[in-house]
């Protein structure tokens, strides 16, 4: 049987959010083994280097005024996206801050429905009227169900890149205020650290993984924020109460149970904050179960 090939994406943006660092995200994760970690699982691996992005000290804006350099960059990580898909690889995008997902997703929706697994401490689902920062990086979900900034909805194609129902948010435990009312409203599924407290991570990736049964295939995207700040120091957004170390493996196990994985994005590392790239080497572990690896 014909080995299954990982495609490694790097995209090292920062422009999404104030907090420095996120864009050595992708060299962290590299530097912790990612590839040499999806070899030993039997997978052929592709590094195909960086989507390029701007400098952000380069470009004389803030916040909104970022989002110009930000559809360029979705732009071309869309294309990415979709030649992966095509070419039947499994593309693991290594963010860099989390608005790469509006040129990930978008990708690898570009030929059918993808269902989605959000796991994030927070919701991205802001726009601009409701965000209270202006960051980007909270966004990339709305612009994904088409709403937004035009220059972020109409990256790769016009409109809403995937339909709320296929989508599904897991561990939410940091909304703004706005956000709250919105989420509830989007016909997404959500499940928040209460409801894992409350059914066991068990339960919740099984409802998960029923909710997008639908879909033949699944991306996953993966703000490392969802996890603890005890387990995962390195990110600029740490909310106390997230997910264990045990209980996002076993949602990673269970999503590869359903061998219906077909990408992955793992985003907002950032080595500065870290302690001796501790959460590199936690997300790499994470991607290497929901990529097959299992205790028996």
């Amino acid at each position: 049987m014909k080995q299954k090939t990982i495609r490694i994406i790097g995209v090292p943006i920062d422009l999404g959010q104030n907090q420095r660092g996120v864009d050595m995200g992708p060299a962290a994760l590299r530097y912790a083994g990612l590839a040499d970690r999806f070899k030993r699982l039997g997978y052929q691996v592709q590094d195909a280097g960086n989507i390029m992005v701007p400098v952000r000290d380069t470009l004389d804006c803030q916040t909104l005024g970022f989002i110009p350099a930000i559809s360029q960059v979705c732009n071309a990580l869309y294309f990415a996206a979709s030649q992966a898909i095509s070419e039947g690889t499994i593309p693991v995008f290594l963010g860099g801050d989390h608005s790469i997902a509006i040129g990930t997703v978008g990708g690898v929706t570009a030929a059918e429905d993808c269902g989605l697994i959000w796991i994030d401490a927070h919701g991205d689902f802001n726009t601009p009227d409701s965000s209270p920062t202006g960051n980007v990086h909270g966004m990339p979900l709305a612009s994904l169900l088409g709403e937004g900034p035009p220059e972020l909805i109409s990256v790769g194609r016009s409109g809403a890149k995937i339909a709320p129902q296929n989508v599904v948010l897991i561990g939410l435990r940091d909304l703004d205020s706005a956000e709250k009312k919105r989420l509830l409203h989007s016909g997404m599924q959500l499940y928040t650290m209460r409801d894992i407290d409350e059914q066991g991570m068990g339960q919740i990736a099984k409802s998960a993984l029923d909710k997008l049964s639908g879909c033949r295939r699944i991306h996953v995207s993966l703000d490392v924020d969802a996890l603890d700040p005890n387990e995962a120091p390195g990110v600029g957004t740490p909310v106390p109460g997230g997910l264990s170390y045990r209980e996002a493996q076993l949602l990673m196990e269970i999503i590869a149970d359903s061998q219906h994985l077909s990408s992955l994005d793992i985003v907002e590392i950032n080595p500065i904050l870290d302690q001796r790239n501790r959460t590199a080497e936690v997300a790499v572990e994470l991607a290497a179960s929901l990529l097959g690896k299992s205790i028996l």
